[in-house]
């Protein structure tokens, strides 16, 4: 084994300790380049119009650009996998969701990407509350109404879902094994339901209220009931599932960013602190609280800690219910 004399040992150390000075301070001065947010939903929703309302505020926090790259499709597998791939140096992050990192890792087998080990947290952004939203024929006034309605009469109330193993699919199939009823289940795979609930076609569905929020307002639709521990101040009048006997039914939808696993956690943290920051905005509040949600922002290790709960939660209910995709 060659052995280095001292003065070729001071100079290799001396690179090493000047490489890793410069590795500091890129990243104590990142960003210094535009940062790409990978999407896994289509360009125009309502978890797009979220993503490109944070990246605004992260460009005007951080005084570099973000924007977002959408990459939809497959369940949010195909951008998962390519955020999952990315390369780990904090300018390419990702939007995760309820469906992408707690739902579909229960529903597949084998998949591209590892949910728990591929992506390092950095923040959430925000939840959703599930509404069980109804046509306003429906003679059920509540969710208590209308489980009593289902017990007398199994299956006589449509339910649309927006496929097998979706969102709103598997909060259906909570309810009903929750309230000992039974629903006719109608899938909608590539439509959206909401024109078929105003009409009357298929009367509720359980969804995130972004969607149904305006048409609640103008009475083109009713809410029965909202999940969270207290009435949602955009919905005072309806009762919580809670109230409606269900205190263990507790679906919610949530956003957060999150960023390929080894990314420098400087890099985590000062995009965690922008984030927390980006939620003090009362204006981006605001529109989460009109549409029944709530802008919530925290820590990396928080909002790891919120993931693994909430993926585990979900597993619970696709095990009971049996569901798997392939």
């Amino acid at each position: 084994m060659k052995v280095l004399n001292k003065g070729a040992g001071r100079w290799l150390a001396g690179v090493v300790m000047a490489a890793m000075a410069a590795g500091a301070a890129a990243q104590a001065d990142y960003p210094t380049k535009p940062v790409r947010i990978i999407a896994p939903f289509p360009a125009g929703s309502g978890p797009d119009a979220n993503a490109r309302e944070i990246a605004a505020e992260l460009t005007k926090i951080l005084g570099q650009s973000f924007f977002v790259e959408n990459r939809p499709g497959a369940s949010n597998i195909i951008g998962t996998e390519v955020a999952a791939k990315a390369p780990a140096d904090g300018y390419s992050l990702y939007i995760g969701t309820t469906s992408s990192l707690s739902v579909v890792p229960h529903l597949y087998s084998k998949l591209p990407f590892n949910a728990e080990k591929d992506f390092a947290p950095v923040s959430l952004l925000g939840v959703l509350n599930t509404g069980l939203i109804a046509t306003p024929g429906l003679p059920a006034k509540d969710a208590k109404a209308l489980i009593a309605e289902l017990k007398a009469r199994p299956d006589s109330v449509t339910v649309a879902t927006a496929g097998i193993g979706s969102y709103s699919h598997l909060s259906a199939i909570w309810f009903n094994d929750l309230a000992g009823v039974k629903t006719n289940l109608v899938p909608y795979n590539s439509n959206s339901p909401y024109v078929d609930l105003m009409a009357g076609q298929v009367q509720a569905m359980f969804d995130g209220l972004p969607a149904a929020a305006s048409n609640i307002r103008a009475g083109k639709l009713k809410l029965l009931a909202i999940t969270g521990k207290e009435r949602h101040p955009s919905f005072p009048d309806t009762p919580t599932f809670a109230e409606s006997g269900l205190p263990d039914y507790a679906p919610i939808a949530w956003q957060g960013v999150l960023a390929p696993a080894g990314t420098p956690k400087p890099i985590l943290e000062k995009l965690s602190a922008a984030m927390r920051k980006a939620c003090q905005s009362e204006e981006l509040a605001r529109k989460w609280r009109d549409y029944g949600g709530e802008l919530r922002c925290n820590s990396p290790a928080e909002f790891a800690a919120f993931i693994e709960a909430d993926r585990a939660m979900w597993g619970k209910v696709i095990r009971q219910a049996n569901v798997k995709l392939d």
